[in-house]
């Protein structure tokens, strides 16, 4: 591999905190070993780490397009063969951890316009929406929706790891652990792509990732996602146009991506307003879980109070939702929650939105203490966004287009149900 050194920024923990940005939901490839953070991203293996003043970064690139055959020995790799003049590592991370909004002023704009994030929010500080390419925010959040684990162990083992394991090129090692890119979508359009996925233990999103990678391959493949893209936070590279007035549904950018994303196999409102926010640079999506709504005598009511979205127990709890006309997760609802939290905090909304969905994840309410600090956490654990839905009709009716659901879960909540009814019939 040709690597370039160890470079540094000068970036304090208030203005971004790898330890939550990387592992609060949004991006599921960044693997810690040893306090540094690697990903195999835009053509090269990235490396993360820093301290309390400084962002060090450090990039290593394959030495031809040729897939490596084997891990290479154990000599060290060359350093500097790649001239730092010719290296764009600097603006790829610039862009991806998307650095140029000042985060301490966006924190004190929105603690002023709500007191609930002013009492949250400093616990949380340095947390920053990244920048993803739009295909892998797509793919990375049909892999995530309805699952009802919270932390993934051994991220090898993980559905995007595999996906890049077996269809992205290989970039280089990091020690004996090989890091690949992501696969474009054309590669998964391939007809043999679904079942091998499903050998792979992707069960029903094989199908989804299938369909939507032949879905988007007809359509442009990467072209057509970037077409949907906030034209103020563009691809790297390309120039800022305004993205239009703010209104109270999201500006009509946002608005027209959203719906595009929705006619995508496996994809439901959270999930495209997820790709929206973190892949498509549209600060005013605020994902929403389409699940949850369980009346206190459902059968499931403890586990979904236990195991539902985030988001709308915020909703309920913080911001008076699930009440009146808003009991159920209704369309106008779901609009309801985003319209509200857009008025709060503007077109960057879903960002800080994200940081109070962050201060609710109970890994980091257990180990961030009242002051701004860095925990160590085990570098197999990693958080995703979650989403369980039950989906029996003897439990819940749909009322807006959900995402898949987990088979096992699904059929879990259908045998439940039964029992209790059952119980009933002979209590009567």
């Amino acid at each position: 591999m040709r690597t370039i050194a160890w470079q540094q920024l000068p970036v304090s923990l208030t203005e971004l905190c790898l330890e939550t940005t990387l592992r609060c939901g949004q991006s599921f490839r960044w693997r810690k070993v040893d306090d540094i953070w690697h990903c195999g991203l835009n053509g090269r293996v990235l490396s993360l780490r820093q301290d309390s003043a400084h962002l060090y970064y450090q990039s290593a690139f394959p030495n031809n397009a040729v897939n490596l055959p084997t891990p290479p020995s154990s000599s060290p790799d060359s350093t500097n063969d790649l001239s730092q003049e010719n290296d764009d590592t600097e603006a790829l991370v610039h862009h991806y951890l998307n650095l140029q909004p000042n985060l301490t002023e966006l924190y004190e704009q929105w603690s002023t316009a709500d007191s609930n994030f002013k009492e949250k929010a400093p616990r949380f500080a340095g947390i920053r929406i990244l920048r993803q390419d739009a295909w892998e925010s797509l793919v990375g959040f049909i892999c995530s929706s309805n699952n009802n684990i919270v932390r993934i162990s051994q991220m090898k083992s993980s559905q995007m790891e595999k996906l890049c394991t077996h269809y992205g090129p290989l970039l280089g090692y990091v020690g004996t652990k090989p890091y690949y890119d992501m696969p474009p979508a054309s590669v998964l359009a391939d007809p043999k792509v679904e079942s091998h996925l499903r050998q792979l233990g992707f069960g029903y999103r094989a199908k989804y990732l299938y369909q939507t990678a032949t879905m988007i391959s007809q359509k442009g493949d990467q072209g057509w996602l970037d077409s949907l893209r906030n034209p103020e936070k563009p691809v790297m590279g390309q120039k800022i146009f305004p993205a239009g007035e703010m209104q109270p549904g999201g500006r009509e950018g946002y608005r027209v991506a959203h719906e595009a994303l929705l006619t995508l196999q496996g994809v439901g409102p959270k999930v495209a307003d997820c790709v929206c926010l973190m892949g498509l640079g549209w600060g005013e999506a605020v994902p929403v879980d389409t699940h949850g709504m369980f009346s206190p005598r459902d059968v499931l009511s403890q586990i979904a109070a236990n195991q539902s979205g985030l988001v709308w127990q915020i909703a309920q709890r913080d911001y008076k939702f699930g009440k009146g006309k808003h009991s159920s997760l209704t369309k106008a609802t779901y609009d309801a929650v985003g319209n509200r939290f857009r008025s709060l905090w503007g077109k960057e909304a879903g960002w800080a939105h994200s940081v109070l969905f962050t201060a609710d994840l109970r890994v980091f309410a257990e180990r961030l203490s009242n002051k701004i600090e860095l925990t160590q956490v085990k570098e197999e654990e990693t958080v995703i966004m979650h989403e369980t839905t039950f989906n029996s009709e003897a439990i819940t009716k749909k009322r807006v287009k959900e995402e898949p659901e987990d088979d096992n879960l699904q059929k879990f909540a259908s045998t439940l149900a039964r029992k209790v009814t059952v119980k009933r019939r002979r209590k009567a």
